[in-house]
């Protein structure tokens, strides 16, 4: 008996001290690896890097800014079936277990040793320790490091924010190229092409088979595999009580169903628009905010205004281009013993010029080329095994002056486009080596409705809307007779039409400026020198009124922050951009009112809080609880006037007249109120239109980006404006016939269209409504100044003055 207690108290003390050995061993251990284990407090404040998000007006999607591509969901708006399906593939314990599953440890091992398969044991908590606070590396300290980290953790955060972070933070793999997917709300959104709400069983279990590995289970390269393991996790959230055996049963029968999303259906459109309004955001908050900061942007953008503004601009160009004739194919391809397609395949082609496609003639015969189609590229980025094949007739290379033997060969690669796709019938096309743009904006608040910067953003990223400085000839004009207008002049004012030379000083040739036919016609009205765009009586004007008061005026209307106050200048010989061109037309048709353009309505930061609003007027009585027979709101502008509302008046009137019986008339087909100005450069080698209905302004510019003439008879009024003829037609078509707004204080008199006097009560033909600030109206009878011999004037200021003319 003495003897068996010996032995168990031998026992004891062995125990006793194998146990403190361990113990030691164990606190040895853990004090070196909590050495430099990262802070887990830094996930109490943690906001992982959320993509910004661009909406149309319209709430349509236009870009998203991201390095990774997240929706950043809390788990109270989780659905419950993407957690169970998360939770059965990854750690069925979570909740019960307090961060290490021992009875997952088990599981492994014995899987392990009976399979050969490698099977991890991380629970979900020590996934968030790895992916947050520590490196990829395949090693037993890093596995002690996550566990320490994850029993951290757990004694720190509740389970749903672990899983919350988990959820969101979890990589998802590639759908689309270029697009790496964090967290299962983008995940469904690219791969489902809806929302995670929306998401179905089997839809929910393939992307919870995907943290295992993504490419493992790619739904197009490895489809036997993701559906073996979307089955195997249906299969757990029955066993594991989420989903009912039927329900599971039903589900494995579905295919996988990915449907990559079209991210952004109005993208190709709108190139130019969205990437102002990245470069506005990066330079207002900075690239991190930009790409990780979780912005919502809601953008000022019409997409089907966008779209409308897109084809007439594309149409004008190429109307333009295909006049000048054909250039020839874009490059040879090789078809000796190979397959057209895969060949065709490797040439770059513009993405965002649709419905032209890239083409190579496959044969010439019988006066038909047969042409094979650039295949498609699939969701998964292979080229499509399909072959498209198709003909061009006589009629697809009329425009060239060519028959088709002539005008295309074997081999030759070049854009096309569908005349009849039931026949395959194609039209040959080539990419315009003339640009322009397109901006058209609300003149009331400055918000940019479409705006174009040239062919095809794809081909070249330099936005003419912009950033292209050109001269914008006779549209400046505007301002010259606004100035006029406002200091002493009116609608009847008589300027003579006659010859002029400026003397431009001692050892310098002077300026002789001319009208754009060559030719003189004595006195007219203001209303005539802008109507028929008379570079003469505009440069008489200018030098009376002086040019630093219209250097002023452009400053006013942000066209020029500081304009050279020479006579040349007044004729548009200064450079500028269309947008600015537009802005300052937007505040003649508002009267007179500054605006700033914008292309961002609002910007929320991921809290939903508005950090930037661009109207920023007051609203007086919009804060009230209710309504207690108290007056109306009312919004209260409080923006500079940069022009007497009288005068903006008197200009819109007489720019209507501009397209009533100047130089666009081709825009009364519309049958709108219209006002605007037509601009031609010195020789030709820009031409403008910008103009405006009571509710839109519009403004468009052509010229090539090196300048050189666009020939001899090109105008604003031949090129410009028939492009803003096709968008308004469309633009307006459903807008009543609303007339300009006549401010109060304004006369309209009867007067003579000829010589501006008022007209008499018997007077028929060749009169018109003019309008007149009170005090202003023309007499009963009035004798215009004789025309008198070419005059010569004084040297003008600065040796600018001998700058070329500008029509």
């Amino acid at each position: 008996m003495r003897f068996i207690l010996r032995f168990f108290a031998f026992l004891f003390s062995a125990g006793a001290v194998m146990f403190c050995v361990a113990a030691a061993v164990g606190a040895f251990f853990y004090w070196k690896y909590s050495q430099d284990l990262p802070d887990h407090a830094a996930l109490a404040n943690y906001e992982p890097p959320v993509m910004t998000r661009v909406h149309a007006a319209d709430g349509s999607l236009l870009a998203e800014y991201a390095h990774e591509r997240r929706l950043y969901l809390p788990i109270q708006a989780m659905p419950k079936i993407v957690v169970a399906a998360f939770l059965s593939a990854e750690d069925k314990n979570f909740y019960k277990h307090g961060g290490i599953d021992p009875e997952g440890i088990v599981r492994a091992i014995l899987t392990n040793a009976q399979s050969g398969k490698k099977q991890g044991a991380s629970t979900i908590t020590q996934q968030v320790a790895k992916n947050f606070l520590l490196s990829n590396e395949q090693t037993y300290d890093r596995k002690i490091k996550e566990a320490l980290i994850a029993l951290r953790i757990e004694s720190t955060y509740s389970k749903d924010k672990i899983l919350e972070l988990y959820l969101n933070e979890i990589f998802l793999g590639t759908i689309v190229p270029g697009r790496n997917l964090h967290g299962v709300a983008a995940a469904a959104l690219d791969y489902f092409g809806k929302s995670v709400h929306e998401l179905t069983i089997n839809e929910a279990a393939y992307l919870a088979a995907l943290p295992k590995g993504p490419n493992n289970y790619h739904p197009y390269r490895k489809t036997q595999a993701a559906m073996s393991r979307r089955n195997e996790i249906i299969g757990l959230m029955a066993q594991n009580g989420y989903i009912t055996g039927d329900e599971a049963a039903e589900a494995k029968k579905q295919t996988l169903g990915v449907n990559p999303r079209v991210a952004f259906p109005n993208a190709a459109n709108a190139n130019y628009f969205t990437e102002e309004v990245r470069r506005e955001i990066s330079e207002r908050y900075g690239e991190s905010k930009l790409y990780e900061g979780g912005l919502s942007v809601r953008a000022t953008l019409d997409p089907k205004m966008q779209a409308l503004a897109r084809k007439a601009l594309v149409d004008g160009l190429v109307r333009y281009d295909q006049g000048r004739g054909w250039r020839g194919a874009e490059r040879q391809v090789d078809l000796v013993g190979r397959d057209w397609g895969l060949a065709v395949s490797e040439m770059p082609a513009l993405g965002d010029i649709a419905p032209w496609r890239l083409a190579v003639v496959l044969s010439t015969s019988g006066g038909v080329a047969q042409i094979g189609l650039q295949p498609r590229r699939e969701a998964s980025g292979a080229v499509s095994k399909d072959r498209e094949t198709g003909s061009i007739t006589a009629e697809g290379v009329k425009w060239t002056g060519r028959p088709v033997a002539t005008a295309l060969k074997v081999g030759d690669l070049v854009y096309v486009e569908p005349i009849d796709t039931g026949r395959a019938l194609y039209r040959l096309r080539q990419k315009p080596e003339v640009s322009g743009a397109i901006v058209a904006m609300d003149p009331y608040t400055g918000r940019v409705h479409a705006m174009v910067g040239g062919f095809s953003y794809d081909d070249s990223e330099f936005n003419r809307a912009t950033q292209a400085m050109r001269q914008p000839g006779s549209s400046f004009k505007p301002l010259v007779y606004s100035a006029a207008l406002d200091n002493g002049y009116t609608p009847s004012s008589v300027v003579q039409d006659s010859p002029i030379t400026i003397e431009a000083g001692p050892g310098q040739e002077a300026w002789t400026p001319s009208n754009y036919d060559g030719k003189s016609g004595g006195p007219h009205t203001l209303r005539y020198g802008i109507e028929h765009s008379k570079n003469l009586m505009t440069v008489r004007l200018a030098k009376d009124i002086g040019m630093p008061l219209i250097a002023e005026y452009s400053r006013r209307f942000g066209v020029y922050d500081d304009l050279l106050p020479v006579l040349p200048m007044s004729l548009g010989a200064g450079e500028t951009t269309v947008m600015r061109m537009v802005t300052a037309y937007s505040m003649l048709a508002n009267g007179g009112r500054r605006i700033r353009p914008t292309l961002i309505d609002r910007i929320q930061d991921r809290t939903g809080e508005t950090i930037y609003r661009h109207d920023n007027r007051k609203c007086i009585g919009c804060e009230a609880e209710k309504w207690s027979g108290q007056d109306e709101p009312r919004l209260v502008d409080e923006s500079e006037q940069v022009l007497d509302p009288l005068t903006a008046y008197q200009m819109v009137s007489i720019m209507e007249g501009v397209v009533q019986r100047g130089t666009a008339t081709i825009l009364k087909q519309i049958g709108k109120p219209l006002a605007g100005k037509t601009g031609t450069t010195n020789d030709a080698k820009d031409a403008w239109f910008v103009g405006f209905s009571p509710d839109l302004a519009v403004g468009v510019y052509l010229g090539f980006d090196k300048p050189r003439s666009l020939g001899d008879r090109a105008t604003g009024g031949g090129l410009a404006a028939p492009i803003v003829l096709d968008f308004l037609k469309v633009a307006l078509k459903d807008k009543p016939p609303t007339p300009f707004r006549v401010p109060p204080g304004i006369k309209l008199i009867r007067v003579n269209a000829s010589s501006g006097t008022r007209a008499g009560s018997g007077e028929g033909g060749g009169t018109i409504l003019e309008a007149f600030k009170p005090g202003t109206a023309p007499p009963d009878a009035y004798v215009a100044a004789p025309s008198g011999p070419p005059a010569t004037v004084p040297p003008d200021a600065g040796a600018a003055a001998q700058a070329g003319g500008v029509y």
